[in-house]
C-alpha cells in the first residue's frame, strides 16, 4: 500500500564498483586498528614488567625494533619475552597486507572521477580519505544538505535530554566508521602551520583542545566535499582511465 502511493521511502543502492572499493576500505581500517592494538599490547608489556619505556612511533621503523627486543631480553621473563615476540610477528605480517592493500586503494583512487577531484581540490585529503567520502557521499542527489552527510558521517552532536536542557552532548557515531576516520585525519592535516585553515584550528585548539579542532575541520572537509561532489552529478562515481 505504501509503495502504491508513492509513500515508501527510496534507498540508495551503491553501484558494485564501489562496492568492492568500501569493502577494501573496510579492511584496510580493521587492520589500521589491528595494528594499533598488538604495539599497545608491547608496550603494556614492557610498563607491567618495569622495563623502559619506548620512544613514540618507535615501532613504525627497523631500527626502532632493536632496541625493543634488547629491552625484553634484558628486562622481561620469558612469558614476557614470548609475547612481544609474538606481537612483533604480528605486527609484520598487517603491515605486509596494509602496504599491499594500500596499493590498491591507491590505483582505485586514481580511478574513480570523484576521488581524484577531492584529492585535487581539498587540503589535507589524499587519495585514500578521498576515495573514503567519495565511496559514501556519492555524488548529486544524495544528501539534500551538507548537514545531512555530516550527520550520516557520526560528526554531528547529540544531546543527553529530549528538552536539550541537558549536559553538553557527544559526538553520534552513527555513521560509517571508515568515513569518519578518513575525514578526522584529513582535519588533522591543519595543525600544520602552511594549512589554509590553520588559524580557525589554533584559534579551536586555544579554546578547547587539539581533537575538538580536528572534529570541527573534519565537518567543514566533509560540507565541501559534499558540496564539490554535486558538481560532476552521477559521473562522481564514474571510472575513468
Amino acid at each position: 500500500m505504501l509503495l502504491a502511493e508513492g509513500r515508501l521511502p527510496e534507498c540508495w543502492i551503491p553501484p558494485g564498483h564501489i562496492l568492492e572499493c568500501r569493502g577494501l576500505l573496510e579492511t584496510y581500517h580493521d587492520l589500521r586498528a589491528e595494528h594499533t592494538a598488538w604495539v599497545q599490547r608491547i608496550h603494556a608489556v614492557l610498563f607491567h614488567q618495569g622495563a623502559p619505556a619506548l620512544g613514540e612511533g618507535t615501532l613504525r621503523t627497523g631500527p626502532g625494533v632493536a632496541p625493543l627486543r634488547a629491552a625484553a631480553a634484558g628486562c622481561l621473563s620469558p612469558a614476557g619475552q614470548l609475547q612481544v615476540a609474538t606481537a612483533l610477528e604480528v605486527i609484520e605480517a598487517l603491515e605486509a597486507r596494509m602496504h599491499a592493500m594500500r596499493h590498491q586503494l591507491l590505483a582505485a583512487a586514481r580511478h574513480l572521477t570523484g576521488a581524484k577531484v577531492l584529492a585535487a581540490r581539498l587540503y589535507g585529503v589524499g587519495p585514500v580519505a578521498a576515495l573514503a567520502m567519495t565511496c559514501w557521499l556519492a555524488g548529486e542527489g544524495r544528501f539534500s544538505s551538507a548537514r545531512k552527510a555530516v550527520r550520516f558521517a557520526g560528526l554531528d552532536i547529540t544531546v543527553s535530554s529530549s528538552d536539550r536542557k541537558g549536559p553538553p552532548g557527544r559526538l553520534s557515531r552513527q555513521g560509517p566508521p571508515v568515513l569518519r576516520w578518513a575525514v578526522y585525519e584529513a582535519g588533522k592535516t591543519h595543525a600544520r602551520s602552511s594549512a589554509p585553515d590553520h588559524d580557525y584550528y589554533a584559534t579551536v585548539k586555544d579554546r578547547k583542545n587539539s581533537k575538538r579542532a580536528a572534529l570541527s575541520e573534519a565537518r567543514k572537509i566533509l560540507r565541501q566535499a559534499c558540496h564539490i561532489l554535486t558538481e560532476p552529478g552521477d559521473d562522481a562515481l564514474a571510472p575513468v582511465a
